[in-house]
């Protein structure tokens, strides 16, 4: 099959739009959990941010043959305008399920039928990390959801600043940490930090 004329060409412009779209919303989500203070949600919408930034340049260097041509497309985006906190995680975590579950499975199917191994490949492993994006939010969300994003069953809960990296023992992080001063939406769960042991 001649890649112009693929369905693959159209399904991978929509990729790149969606995951370009992700990356925005999730950037935007960051800034609304900066301004309620929430810091450590803020760092995690970031960090999702850059990997869908990262899934939208995979998706982009597969359509090279398509340079430049204008490829037309229709496809439905989520308007997950919400200022809430609970709603943004829940939002975000029914968009990426349905990636991970529908968009990307039937996007992978698609590329196999037409000849593009490539593409059906990085359907399917991006529609994987999709999946590990959605457990990552429910796991925020039901935090939110019980109160317990700053409180924890277990007094030897271990949690860290991540403004100065002062480490905490007990059922909830200080109000202020004790050496930076940085408010109490500056610590995680130590076990969800990057670069600990």
């Amino acid at each position: 099959m001649v890649f112009n004329e693929s369905e693959t060409r159209k399904n991978l412009m929509r990729a790149f739009a969606g995951e370009c779209q992700s990356r925005q919303r999730y950037y935007q989500s960051a800034l609304i959990a900066q301004q309620q203070k929430y810091i450590g949600i803020e760092r995690m919408f970031r960090f999702t941010a850059e990997q869908e930034e990262r899934h939208a340049m995979v998706f982009f260097h597969l359509m090279k043959e398509s340079a430049g041509q204008e490829i037309e497309i229709c496809a439905g985006y989520p308007a997950d305008v919400f200022t809430d906190i609970q709603q943004l995680l829940d939002a975000a975590a029914r968009d990426e399920e349905k990636e991970a579950s529908e968009i990307y499975p039937e996007f992978a199917r698609i590329a196999a039928e037409e000849g593009y191994r490539e593409a059906a490949a990085k359907f399917r492993m991006i529609g994987e990390i999709e999946q590990s994006h959605r457990e990552r939010f429910l796991y925020y969300a039901e935090l939110m959801r019980s109160q317990q994003l700053f409180r924890s069953d277990s007094t030897e809960e271990v949690w860290i600043c991540l403004n100065c990296g002062h480490i905490h023992k007990g059922s909830e992080p200080p109000k202020d940490c004790p050496v930076c001063r940085a408010e109490q939406g500056y610590f995680i769960r130590e076990k969800e930090a990057a670069f600990t042991k």
